[in-house]
């Protein structure tokens, strides 16, 4: 009976002593642009950049996240500010390891946490990529297996729609890197469609078309702030003007442009037209029963894409499909891939385990 007593003693004692030693289950959103964190019974504890500071001579990381963003264009030559993801797949395996296992860190204090890790990735993605994304998620201290959640699926399931039931629930997830458009009914994926265009390629379209204009060097971050400034998909109903200010390619000098919503609205055209052909593509390949229900439901927008103005307007006149935009669409995939984590047992059959040992 004593030794009973003191062993169960010893049990708590322990657990005192290492609280949490499994780690809190995780959900993380690896996007292109951001990476946000779900623990799970706690929400989005996590909301960074997917940008990290390396200085080259030693390989070191200087500053991850928000304070490595504020170093881009802005670094002296021996510190390299470096986006690991590039159109939602890891470009650079190492220093992606590195941003994980600092983001995991500042989740989980304990340096012996092996959280249970559930991870979003393109539905475009190879097996190759989804290999890359689980044995980065699992060096950087997740415990094996690391489960993968396909991006329009939790996107889906963080909007709220019914992926479960028998009708057809369609979601557009528009991120930094690329377009995920997915039909779902009863817990899968139908039909999708994955474009490499995102957030990303709208900022380079923005950069190509000045520099092209008005011969004026604009760096990625002025590239953003116009485009969530003035980006429009659609006419407004008052449009703008705006004074941006880059470098003159041809004196070398600070030069100040005035440009309006029309023009960027134009220099924007390529990559909206590629977001708006994916969405068509994967209507023509949805079974009609499922485009009856999607005519009546209406297309789900997620990411921060759906954030530009007037993308509903332009998508519901080229498809005449109704466009809703998700409730919180910059958290939509985060949300979706901690549900699965909340609802683990009810959830498990939209999650791929790893294979590796």
């Amino acid at each position: 009976m004593a030794a009973s007593f003191r062993s169960t003693l010893g049990a708590l004692t322990s657990r005192a002593q290492f609280p949490g030693l499994m780690g809190r289950d995780m959900a993380v959103d690896l996007g292109t642009a951001n990476t946000l964190i779900y623990v799970r019974g706690e929400g989005i504890v996590l909301n960074e950049p997917s940008v990290v500071a390396i200085n080259v001579k030693d390989g070191r990381p200087v500053a991850v996240g928000s304070a490595a963003k504020r170093m881009i264009g802005r670094t002296p030559a021996h510190i390299q500010a470096i986006r690991p993801l590039k159109d939602g797949v890891i470009a650079d395996f190492e220093i992606c390891e590195k941003m994980l296992r600092y983001f995991i860190q500042q989740v989980h204090t304990s340096r012996w946490a092996k959280p249970r890790m559930v991870i979003c990735v393109p539905s475009g993605i190879t097996a190759v990529e989804q290999r890359a994304v689980q044995e980065a998620a699992e060096f950087a201290g997740a415990r094996k297996p690391a489960y993968i959640i396909e991006e329009p699926m939790a996107a889906a399931i963080g909007a709220g729609l019914p992926v479960q039931e028998p009708t057809g629930n369609m979601i557009v997830d528009i991120g930094g890197g690329t377009t995920e458009v997915a039909v779902i009914s009863l817990g899968g994926v139908v039909t999708s469609q994955s474009a490499r265009v995102g957030g990303d390629a709208i900022d380079q379209a923005i950069i190509q078309y000045i520099k092209k204009q008005y011969s004026l060097a604009l760096g990625d971050r002025t590239a953003e702030e116009i485009k969530m400034a003035m980006g429009s998909a659609w006419p407004l109903e008052v449009e703008l003007h705006a004074e941006i200010r880059g470098r003159d390619l041809v004196t070398g000098l600070p030069k100040t442009v005035v440009t309006t919503t029309e023009e960027i609205r134009e220099a924007i055209e390529e990559p909206v037209s590629g977001i708006v052909d994916a969405v068509k593509v994967t209507l023509d390949k949805t079974p009609p029963e499922l485009a009856a229900d999607i005519m009546e439901q209406g297309i789900v927008l997620a990411g921060g894409g759906a954030l530009l103005h007037g993308l509903a307007a332009r998508l519901e006149h080229e498809t005449g499909m109704p466009i809703l935009v998700a409730p919180n669409p910059l958290f939509a995939v985060a949300i979706g891939s901690g549900q699965s984590l909340e609802e683990f047992d009810a959830l498990k059959g939209v999650l791929f385990s790893s294979a590796i040992n």
